[in-house]
């Protein structure tokens, strides 16, 4: 499972996605993550199923890779998918036992809740951290955030940290898996016995662990002492962020994909029902 926890990995390639300015890449994303909500119908989230094929095209990113990260959300998008299912109520329920009822309405809104949640990650990834290096995000962060450095808010010193904890996900993940690996081979048992015993067996794992990050954290601030970095004052880049008119065609199509959520809603469809 831990293998499967993809977030902050960065997926090399050339494609549209990958060349498109990081800046742009984050206002879409944030606009992404506002207008999937705006999702009503059953119609718009066959649209947001039909624009998450197309991302992940877009991306050149192999969709094996793209199920894997998904892994890790499945039993949250299940277990709030059976909430809803039990707790919407309707008009005629559709199975009844007992004291609980079941309607058409709390299936329709379980299903939309699975899509909406596997979107939201999908997206988010493939607009951020799977086709954009830590160095770029770290300067679109910059250059986005740049005027409240007027009301002298640390913009570099933000930006840095956001994307150093993005960066030391997949390293602590690993680190994670040889401590496990590790403790196994003792004879640690993870897997038996209640869920108090089970906490219980993850001390062993979380006290090397922190250990092992606080470690890695003086290391890195050690490393940045002696390259004389000392923050955002005076800091050049070897790379600059230059927009071009392909970034702008790319952006301006794009937007106005995820804004095409809310139109949809609008259009008559004969069956499902509207949230």
């Amino acid at each position: 499972m831990l293998k499967d926890i993809t977030l902050g990995q960065y997926f090399p390639g050339s494609s549209p996605l990958h060349r498109l300015d990081p800046r742009l890449k984050l206002v879409l994303m944030i606009a992404f993550v506002v207008l999937i909500f705006f999702a009503k119908t059953l119609l718009s989230f066959a649209y947001l199923v039909v624009l998450m094929a197309g991302l992940t095209a877009l991306s050149g990113i192999r969709v094996k890779a793209i199920l894997k990260g998904l892994k890790p959300v499945i039993f949250i998008a299940v277990f709030t998918a059976v909430i809803n299912l039990f707790w919407t109520t309707g008009e005629v329920p559709l199975v009844s036992f007992w004291r609980i009822n079941i309607y058409p309405e709390g299936i329709w809104r379980a299903v939309y809740l699975i899509i909406r949640i596997m979107a939201l990650v999908t997206g988010t990834s493939l607009l951020l951290t799977y086709t954009t290096t830590p160095m770029d995000m770290t300067d679109a962060l910059e250059a986005l955030l740049s005027p409240l450095k007027k009301i002298r808010v640390p913009v570099h010193e933000f930006a840095m940290m956001m994307t150093l904890a993005l960066r030391f996900v997949p390293t602590l993940i690993e680190e994670t898996e040889k401590i496990i690996n590790a403790q196994k081979a003792r004879g640690a048992d993870f897997e038996s016995g209640n869920l108090l015993r089970r906490a219980k067996a993850l001390i062993p794992i979380l006290v090397p662990l922190f250990v092992s990050s606080f470690s890695r954290a003086s290391e890195l601030a050690t490393a940045m002492e002696c390259r004389c970095y000392t923050g955002g004052e005076g800091r050049t880049r070897m790379k600059q962020l230059r927009l071009t008119g392909k970034d702008w065609v790319i952006f301006l199509i794009l937007l106005s994909l995820f804004a095409a959520i809310v139109l949809i809603n609008f259009i008559p469809f004969p069956w499902g029902t509207v949230l």
